[in-house]
């Protein structure tokens, strides 16, 4: 049974008064995002992307779906015992972003993410959650992936011209069979994970309090 929030509020008590610090923003099943959850997201993603800023209404109701999403995830990982993202595989990843957005600076980095209110941690978290969610989509889906040589062979046909454009370099079907398999194995990746998060959102009981969206 779902748990009833009275108030809809966190607090954390200091000496001679109560602040309140958080709210709650969204009730999935048995979980609960809270707006601080909301506004990490935004500044972590907007700082990824590299967008502007923005803590709109708008943006925060879009990232509430996005977190709904990551709710399911986050279940179905720790229902289904899958594996995580390695610590090596964290570390490339950050060595890549590092390079990428301050030049392999540590100093310049933090000053870029003090733009957003961001901290080391809070990113390395991020982009540990965005690598584990790349690694249960292909173990749980990529086993009903199936692509026939008859289907690389009529992309092949109908994209023809498209493909050379792409792939100059590459001058025969030998040549673009694994690239065209890879795309589309990837694409039936995709859309088989859309159909389960769309379904799973469906079972899922979603209780949104709107005040936490101003």
């Amino acid at each position: 049974m779902l748990r009833k929030w009275s108030a809809g509020l966190l607090f954390c008590c200091l000496p001679a008064r109560a602040v309140i610090i958080d709210r709650i923003a969204v009730v999935v099943d048995k979980h609960v995002i809270k707006t601080s959850d909301i506004e990490r997201d935004l500044r972590s993603t907007q700082f990824l992307n590299r967008d502007l800023l923005d803590l709109s209404a708008d943006a925060k109701r879009k990232s509430a779906e996005r977190l709904i999403d990551q709710t399911v995830i986050r279940e179905e990982i720790e229902k289904g015992a899958y594996s995580r993202a390695s610590t090596t595989d964290v570390e490339g990843m950050w060595k890549k972003l590092l390079a990428d957005r301050s030049g392999g600076s540590n100093a310049r980095l933090r000053e870029e993410l003090a733009k957003y209110g961001l901290t080391e941690e809070q990113l390395r978290t991020q982009l540990q959650w965005q690598l584990d969610v790349l690694k249960f989509i292909d173990q749980r889906f990529r086993p009903g992936v199936l692509v026939s040589d008859d289907q690389i062979k009529s992309y092949y046909d109908q994209h023809t011209a498209e493909l050379k454009k792409q792939f100059p370099q590459i001058t025969t079907y030998a040549g673009l069979e694994p690239k065209i398999r890879a795309s589309l194995e990837g694409e039936r990746l995709n859309q088989n994970f859309d159909q389960w998060i769309a379904d799973a959102r469906k079972r899922a009981r979603v209780e949104y309090r709107q005040g936490a969206f101003q």
